[in-house]
């Protein structure tokens, strides 16, 4: 495996207050690349551990799937990912803000095989960590914005917000899903 780089937890101010509650699942340390890789496998461990009436379960009217939750983490590496290389890029193009739920919905994750979502996570998320891997230092700090100069970042709190949204998920499934604590995570 490639040397991965550090990239320090980005401060309050570089990303929107909304993406706090994600953070905070996140332990400061700079590993976040490593952490992206290393969540992977346990992610993927732990939903095949999982039986597969489970992944279909909803615990509320019109709450997503387990499956329809994996597909949704890909969708969103994907356009946080973009809005990295954008913002690393200098580019100036707006970007819109995109509809979860619309994606999901179009995804018809539940009629995929799960052998097929992890395969198309996989190589996202491959793709994810080489890209922050090979940013110059100076881009990690380039900052950026959605459609109307909203929801500001640099490019090292996409980085972050793409591992901490991932826990911020694991944690729903263990908790509202399987009535598990996350702590054990």
């Amino acid at each position: 495996m490639q040397e991965l780089r550090l990239i320090p937890k980005p401060k309050r101010d570089e990303y929107p207050p909304y993406s706090e509650k994600y953070m905070e699942l996140v332990p400061d340390d700079g590993l976040v690349l490593q952490r992206l890789s290393e969540n992977f496998e346990k992610i993927r461990k732990f939903i095949y551990d999982l039986p597969e009436e489970r992944l279909y379960f909803r615990y509320a009217d019109g709450k997503w799937s387990i499956k329809e939750i994996l597909v949704h983490l890909i969708d969103d590496e994907r356009i946080y990912a973009y809005r990295a290389l954008s913002f690393a890029r200098a580019d100036r193009t707006e970007l819109p803000e995109f509809d979860q739920d619309h994606y999901v919905y179009y995804s018809k994750a539940d009629d995929r095989s799960l052998q097929s979502i992890f395969d198309e996570y996989e190589t996202v998320r491959n793709s994810t960590i080489a890209m922050f891997n090979g940013f110059p230092e100076e881009a990690l700090m380039r900052p950026g914005a959605n459609t109307g100069n909203v929801n500001k970042r640099t490019v090292r709190a996409l980085a972050w917000h793409i591992a901490a949204h991932e826990l911020w998920h694991i944690r729903i499934i263990k908790e509202r899903y399987l009535g598990e604590d996350f702590a054990s995570w």
